[in-house]
């Protein structure tokens, strides 16, 4: 299912990081929660990364 979903910011790939329970968007310095099974694709709901 990974590879149907992408960034909503920059239509970029995702990286799943199964220890935190997040998407990953490199391209975009966003990881968008999983909760309760279903990723949360909103950039407001996303956190910063470095």
């Amino acid at each position: 299912m990974l590879e149907a979903l992408v960034c909503p910011r920059t239509h970029g790939p995702l990286s799943y990081d199964a220890e935190r329970q997040e998407l990953v968007s490199r391209s975009a310095g966003l990881a968008y929660p999983i909760r309760g099974g279903i990723p949360i694709m909103l950039v407001d709901e996303a956190r910063q990364i470095d």
